[in-house]
């Protein structure tokens, strides 16, 4: 399940309040900032700090690698402004 296009412009990470790179494929939310994924479960972002997964340098590098190939789609550009 895919999240709404409409939810997809106004969600932004809830501690640097910056845009995410959203991982359909991968039900997951992505601050390459903070190297921190946020998980859709059901199609519902859930967007806890505490629920938030810090990544490793690899697998930080590996979602960088995938977005820069356009495998993401980039949540609100202004998000906290």
């Amino acid at each position: 399940m895919t999240l709404d296009p409409l939810l997809i412009d106004v969600l932004a990470c809830p501690e640097d309040k910056g845009p995410l790179l959203y991982f359909a494929d991968e039900n997951l939310l992505f601050n390459p900032r903070l190297h921190r994924t946020y998980p859709v479960r059901d199609g519902i972002p859930v967007m806890l700090i505490d629920e938030a997964t810090t990544l490793d340098a690899a697998e930080d590098a590996r979602l960088a690698a995938k977005a820069e190939a356009g495998g993401a789609v980039s949540t609100s550009t202004t998000a906290g402004a």
